[in-house]
């Protein structure tokens, strides 16, 4: 796809479809200095009752009147001033409008493409393009059931700040990050195996110039890492860590450790899950599809931190050597973990990197993002990210980032009084907490293998991580979660 942005009006775009905005309340689009348009498409709006709602849709045939034949004008919803995430949604649900009538070529007219605002309304309107323009259909060979593609995109403004410029191409990288996460998750369990991702990882790093280590169950096991190897003991696939890291040219300002929960298919273990609750346990693997697809967007554009990304794959399976409900693990920080469930399983892979990272790395900061718990569904829904962190900068820190991202996040306690429902029976911890509060003492589980003083984030995000039903700006399945916000999270340090 060729993105580029121009000082053109929409009226005198050349593309399959041109597509504009207004708020509510507005009588005619946004962004139009052709007045001949502007006031058609406003009589438009008027005939049918558009409202510029979020979802609100004119579709107008320009007869032969425009080079462009088809224009649209979509709601943004109310004006709010600076609105980077409304205008990335529309035009996603441009990008998505356009592949319906098999569109090549979309023109848009960006609101706000000028002054300080044109690099952020040109991030996003890339960003939205890109991932509205994404779908997995790799394994479909019906041309009739693929969408079109587009193949050039026009961002029209009133002038072509070099900034706009130099942000189309930030932007292209962080959204074709997200895709390539999206690509990850939505790969078939048994075709990203943890071997499988770990190649992955080493092709991206050859790619994009960072250093790549994978660890196998030898090294792992020299290493101490039990409890992440107890948990792959029901697979014949064998476990990997993969160690990644990207230096800026100039000194690095800090270093920053990132951890991605990798667990590429979870069955449950011997805690078998349902069928229904095992159907999209492919997914598991996000938040390590989320560390892995960040740095290769900061790699490509540069980060004035050291960065370090530490994959942790396994599958949970349900083998012969499978390990036990009742089961007592030994763990690389040398505290011990009884076993209540086995499908608690992302805490111990997560627990041996957090701990190793902390003592042999020697991080400023550390960021977890892992699908780790179901209760943060049940706390905060499908759509957001859960938070956990007790300092301060971190938390405004990601909370701005997943903000301009487009992400949704809030912050949930880390009580220490919760950590007696993880300190009982006959090991330092119990891997499960009881029912209450679940994706609390999850991270307070984790919280046990980070020293106090380390500035530590955990990002659960399992409730946003894969959507089982389509949405106006994105199809159904992987939407990787996650990656965007730590991108902007990396570029702000």
């Amino acid at each position: 796809m060729r993105i580029r942005v121009t000082s053109n009006d929409l009226s005198k775009a050349r593309a399959d479809v041109a597509v504009c905005f207004a708020h509510e309340g507005d009588r005619a689009p946004l962004g139009l200095a052709d007045a001949g348009l502007r006031n058609e498409l406003g009589r438009q709006m008027k005939a049918v009752g558009f409202r510029g709602g979020v979802g609100d849709r004119l579709s107008w045939s320009s007869n032969g009147k425009y080079a462009t034949p088809r224009f649209l004008v979509l709601g943004l919803g109310p004006d709010r001033g600076r609105q980077t995430q409304a205008l990335r949604a529309g035009v996603a649900r441009a990008a998505r409008q356009a592949a319906r009538v098999r569109a090549k070529r979309l023109a848009i007219a960006v609101p706000g493409l000028t002054g300080e605002s044109s690099a952020a309304q040109a991030r996003a309107a890339v960003e939205g393009v890109k991932l509205g323009n994404y779908r997995f259909e790799k394994y479909i060979h019906d041309t009739d059931r693929k969408h079109a593609t587009l193949l050039a995109v026009e961002l029209c403004g009133p002038s072509r700040p070099a900034s706009a410029r130099s942000a189309v191409r930030r932007a292209e990288i962080s959204a074709d990050a997200v895709c390539f996460a999206r690509d990850l998750v939505n790969e078939a369990p048994s075709r990203m195996t943890p071997s499988v991702m770990a190649r992955a990882a080493a092709r991206q790093a050859k790619r994009y110039g960072m250093r790549c280590k994978v660890l196998g169950k030898a090294e792992l096991s020299r290493l101490g890492m039990r409890a992440l190897l107890n948990v792959s003991r029901g697979s014949t696939e064998p476990p990997k860590v993969v160690h990644l890291v990207c230096k800026p040219k100039a000194k690095a300002r800090k270093k920053v450790v990132l951890v991605g929960k990798g667990v590429t298919f979870d069955s449950g273990g011997l805690n078998l899950k349902p069928t229904s609750g095992m159907l999209t346990m492919k997914a598991d693997m996000a938040g390590a599809a989320a560390v892995l697809s960040a740095m290769t967007s900061i790699a490509q554009t540069g980060c004035r931190a050291e960065v370090h990304g530490l994959l942790g794959l396994v599958e949970n399976m349900t083998g012969g050597d499978a390990y036990k409900p009742g089961d007592i693990l030994d763990t690389y920080a040398g505290k011990t973990v009884e076993v209540g469930n086995t499908d608690a399983e992302g805490r111990l892979v997560m627990c041996d990197l957090l701990a190793w990272a902390a003592a042999k790395l020697k991080p400023d900061c550390m960021v977890d993002v892992a699908t780790l718990t179901g209760a943060v569904v049940v706390a905060l829904g499908t759509e957001i990210t859960g938070l956990f962190t007790r300092d301060e900068k971190m938390r405004d820190g990601l909370l701005t980032a997943a903000g301009d991202a487009g992400e949704k996040i809030w912050q949930l306690p880390l009580p220490d009084e919760y950590l007696a429902l993880l300190q009982h029976g006959p090991a330092d911890l119990h891997n499960v907490g009881g029912r209450w509060g679940g994706a609390i003492t999850a991270a307070l589980f984790l919280g046990e293998f980070v020293p106090r003083e380390l500035p530590w984030a955990h990002l659960d995000i399992a409730g946003p991580a894969f959507a089982e039903t389509a949405a106006p700006e994105r199809d159904a399945g992987a939407t990787g979660a996650g990656t965007a916000t730590l991108i902007r999270w990396l570029e702000s340090l």
